[in-house]
C-alpha cells in the first residue's frame, strides 16, 4: 500500500512535471524568440536560488562575492550556450532538445536503475541516494537516447550517411560521458545544498524544490558541450 502522503506528492510532482514540460516544450515549438524569453526568465531565478545557497554557506562579503560571480558566470555561460543552440543560423529546436533530452534520460535511468539494484553509494556525504548502479544506467539511458536521436536526425534528413560499427561504439561513448557530466553538476548542487543546510534550493516548483534542483545536470552539460565545442574548433 502506498502512503497517502507520497501518494499526494506523487500527484503534485506529477502536474509540476507536466507543466514544466509543456512550457519547455512549447517554447521550442514556438520559436527562436520565445526560447529566449525563457532563458531570460531563468536566468534571474536561477542566480537568486544560487545566492540563496551561497549566503547560508559563506559568512564573510568578499567569499560570497567570489561565489556569487563563480556562479553567475556558471549560469550565464550555460544559458549562453543554450541560446546559441537556438538561434545559432543552422540550428534548430532539434540542437537545443538533445542535452535536454540527455539529462533526462540520464535523471530518469539513474532513479530507477538506483532503486532496482541499489547496491554502494557514489559519495553519501554529500549526496546519500546516489549510487553507482544509478550512475551507470543513467550513463546507459544517455547513450541509447544518443543513439536513437542520432540514427533519427540522419533518416529524418535524408543524410546518406552509413553508419558504422566506430559511429555506434563512439555514439555511445559521448551519451555515456554526457550522463557523466550531467551527474556532476548534480553533485556540486547537492554539495552546495548539504553546506548550506537545505534540502532544495528554493521552493518555487511544487514537489520539485527550485528550479536549479531541475537544471543542475544541463547547466554542467551546456559547459561540457562548450569546451567540447571550443577544443574541436582549436583542432579542426
Amino acid at each position: 500500500m502506498v502512503d497517502g502522503g507520497k501518494q499526494s506528492d506523487l500527484g503534485v510532482r506529477t502536474l509540476s512535471a507536466i507543466v514544466m514540460l509543456t512550457l519547455l516544450g512549447g517554447a521550442l515549438w514556438a520559436g527562436a524568440y520565445a526560447w529566449l524569453a525563457l532563458i531570460c526568465i531563468a536566468i534571474p531565478l536561477l542566480i537568486w536560488e544560487f545566492w540563496g545557497l551561497v549566503r547560508r554557506i559563506t559568512a564573510h562579503m568578499g567569499a560570497r562575492t567570489l561565489w556569487m560571480a563563480g556562479g553567475a558566470l556558471y549560469i550565464l555561460g550555460a544559458a549562453f550556450m543554450l541560446l546559441l543552440l537556438r538561434l545559432y543560423p543552422g540550428t534548430d529546436w532539434r540542437d537545443v532538445a538533445l542535452p535536454i533530452a540527455l539529462v533526462i534520460a540520464t535523471d530518469t535511468g539513474a532513479y530507477f536503475s538506483g532503486r532496482a539494484i541499489g547496491g554502494p553509494k557514489i559519495a553519501p556525504a554529500i549526496s546519500p541516494s546516489k549510487t553507482w548502479a544509478g550512475l551507470v544506467g543513467g550513463m546507459a539511458a544517455s547513450a541509447v537516447v544518443l543513439l536513437l536521436w542520432t540514427r533519427w536526425t540522419l533518416e529524418h534528413d535524408g543524410v546518406g550517411y552509413i553508419f558504422d560499427m566506430r559511429d555506434f561504439l563512439g555514439t555511445i561513448l559521448v551519451g555515456a560521458l554526457a550522463a557523466i557530466v550531467a551527474q556532476t553538476g548534480d553533485f556540486f548542487e547537492s554539495w552546495m545544498k548539504r553546506r548550506a543546510g537545505v534540502k532544495d534550493s528554493s521552493s518555487l516548483i511544487p514537489g520539485h524544490g527550485g528550479l536549479l534542483d531541475r537544471v543542475d545536470g544541463l547547466l554542467a552539460l551546456c559547459w561540457g558541450l562548450a569546451i567540447y565545442g571550443l577544443a574541436i574548433g582549436a583542432v579542426f
